[in-house]
């Protein structure tokens, strides 16, 4: 039974959102849609535009017996500026700071409509990449990781600092903590990551980066190759990071007791979106 034009494309759209990465042969959606295959690249003409103005990613399309159609996950800068201005303005909230001068963030990282921004705004970086896993450290990274990896269409694995009798055998390392200056120690299932597989690292904040160091040597244990490294946030650290490259969706830039003042802005995530997005218009 053939389906009408409007109805296959909801479908379509549907379906390549829920299959990252994936790419799907002309023939399967021709059969599901019992349509001939001009019609369904007619429709991936829409689709593609629709995309492309509705800042949601690239469907490209592949030609030969061997290509077909896949989605491409990112978002427009203009997109990526309002969301993250609005997140460094809830950020911002003097309310949010706890004693120690650490920041709340469980109720922006539990927002089912921020979660799934913060996973496509990481995702975008790596969409052109060969990404095997999202990685983090249990347990606030965990929801960035998921929805990360949702996008990405690939597996998440949490390193943890207790060991869980559920996780099987683990690989552990020793790491210094950047913001408490001790000696921790990680662990990850040996069956989280095969050999050589690529890594994104994330995480949900970010001071002196010794705990994202240490997911970097976890991952050099499994003879994985690190892809890139994002974080929710970072802060101002007067030492030298354990780690240099890596991106940050915001920046909390002063954090002051004494005045319940915290002062955010967008981090350097826009900066390397806009040299990404120059680099695609070059090529």
């Amino acid at each position: 039974m053939k389906i009408r034009r409007s109805d296959r494309l909801i479908d379509m759209t549907n379906f390549l959102l829920d299959h990252p990465r994936e790419l799907v042969a002309l023939p399967f959606f021709v059969k599901r849609y019992g349509s001939a295959k001009s019609s369904i690249s007619e429709d991936l003409v829409i689709i593609k535009r629709a995309f492309k103005a509705q800042g949601l990613g690239v469907v490209r399309t592949l030609p030969g017996a061997a290509g077909g159609v896949e989605y491409l996950p990112g978002i427009s800068e203009p997109l990526a500026r309002d969301f993250l201005e609005l997140m460094a303005e809830k950020m911002a909230d003097s309310n949010r700071l706890l004693p120690g001068g650490y920041l709340y963030l469980s109720d922006l990282l539990g927002t089912p409509n921020y979660l799934k921004i913060i996973g496509r705004l990481i995702a975008a970086q790596y969409s052109e990449e060969k990404v095997d896993a999202v990685m983090t450290v249990a347990t606030k990274g965990i929801p960035i990781a998921q929805s990360t990896a949702n996008y990405l269409g690939v597996p998440f694995v949490v390193a943890r600092r207790d060991p869980k009798i559920t996780e099987g055998a683990t690989v552990s390392v020793n790491y210094v903590s950047g913001s408490s200056d001790r000696v921790q120690k990680m662990e990850l299932s040996k069956r989280s990551l095969s050999d050589g597989a690529n890594v994104v690292i994330v995480d949900d904040f970010m001071k002196g980066g010794g705990t994202i160091h240490g997911m970097h040597d976890l991952i050099k244990e499994f003879n994985a190759h690190l892809v890139g490294i994002t974080v929710f946030a970072e802060t101002a650290f007067s030492g030298k990071r354990a780690v240099q490259d890596y991106t940050s969706l915001l920046e909390v830039t002063e954090i002051n007791t004494q005045t319940d003042q915290i002062l955010v802005q967008p981090g350097n995530y826009l900066e390397k979106l806009q040299l990404m997005t120059t680099a695609e218009n070059a090529d």
